[in-house]
């Protein structure tokens, strides 16, 4: 079942890079008591999530924390290493914070697989944003197709704040 807003997230382990390597961090260390702008995106590196929906994100990161948003975050079906160095290609102010779901266990919790082994790409996740309060969600923007970024892009959630 896809999570809807209202809904709390469930219980979850992402993956960090820390200068020790790969940290555990529960959906609590993440979302508890905090608000959370999450920006979901299928892969790192391909092209409309690299070209496309990151420069949305960071093109307006200082304006979504202006509006009270206290962590921007990226999440992604791909491991820690490659979250660690597409941040380090990316994030030139470390405005965001990048979450590996190696195993899809978050994207399946919440009911945002893709199935893109058609491509060779296997499990990954739909394109999507979410507003997170205290881990309820209050706003959801799901991308009706994984090639584009019409409605999940950091642009259309901070003009919903």
């Amino acid at each position: 079942m896809t999570i809807q807003v209202g809904d709390k997230l469930p219980d979850a382990k992402f993956r960090v890079m820390a200068e020790e390597g790969p940290q555990v961090r529960t959906t609590d260390d993440v979302f508890k008591g905090k608000k959370v702008a999450l920006f979901a995106v299928p892969g790192a590196y391909t092209g409309t999530c690299h070209k496309m929906h990151l420069p949305s994100i960071f093109l307006n990161a200082y304006a979504i924390k202006d509006k009270g948003v206290d962590t921007v975050a990226i999440v992604s079906v791909n491991d820690a290493f490659v979250m660690n160095a597409w941040k380090r290609d990316t994030d030139q102010r470390n405005e965001a914070l990048f979450l590996a779901d190696g195993n899809a266990d978050f994207t399946k919790a919440i009911g945002m697989e893709l199935d893109a082994s058609g491509n060779g790409l296997g499990i990954r996740s739909k394109r999507y944003s979410m507003l997170i309060e205290d881990g309820v969600v209050k706003k959801l923007n799901l991308e009706p197709a994984p090639g584009k970024v019409e409605v999940s892009g950091g642009d259309t959630l901070l003009a919903q704040l």
